[in-house]
């Protein structure tokens, strides 16, 4: 098997028109089609629904279903709310604090930029409760290809201790990567 992309990602949401009206108005994805139905298709169960798709670019879709007969939707109490986002690439900084100043002059509270070495990033919530993140790549030449050679190193580090590994400690101390110039 040869996996091509991910056709979708699905989220659930509270009200499916607002929903398509944020990720539409406020972060210019293309509202693609609607699926409804009183019954679910692979389990049969009687659960009216509506399943949004969203152009998030590049053959990427965003899909939410909305689930009226279902309990209010909550989120994971045990983990923490910065854990678990969804991120979209912007094309440049330009871009991102562009989408900073338009979203915050719509009412919505945004955290950042935040420098992580390689991309700069802003957070907020969408009207559902999910997080969101918006990344301009900002990796100077080497500093990937340094990441993915390190990478497995790292993981097996990490499994053994729990403990935050130093090999790329630079992408946060502002320190030199190895096989940089400087």
């Amino acid at each position: 098997m040869a996996i091509k992309r991910i056709h979708h990602v699905a989220y659930r949401c509270k009200d499916a028109k607002e929903t398509v009206t944020f990720y539409r108005d406020l972060l210019g994805m293309d509202f693609q089609l609607a699926i409804a139905e009183n019954e679910v298709p692979s389990t049969k169960e009687p659960d009216p629904y509506m399943h949004v798709f969203l152009d998030a670019g590049m053959g990427n879709v965003l899909a939410f279903f909305e689930i009226p007969n279902s309990p209010e939707m909550g989120r994971d109490v045990n983990t923490p709310a910065w854990v678990q986002h969804i991120a979209f690439e912007v094309e440049s900084m330009d871009e991102l604090l562009a989408a900073k100043e338009k979203l915050e002059s719509n009412g919505v509270k945004v955290l950042g930029p935040t420098d992580h070495a390689i991309f700069k990033s802003i957070y907020f919530f969408d009207p559902n409760g999910h997080r969101i993140e918006l990344a301009a790549n900002t990796a100077k030449p080497g500093m990937l290809e340094e990441l993915k050679r390190v990478a497995p190193d790292m993981l097996e580090e990490w499994s053994k201790t729990k403990q935050a590994p130093k090999h790329a400690d630079w992408l946060h101390t502002g320190g030199a990567f190895p096989g940089s110039e400087n």
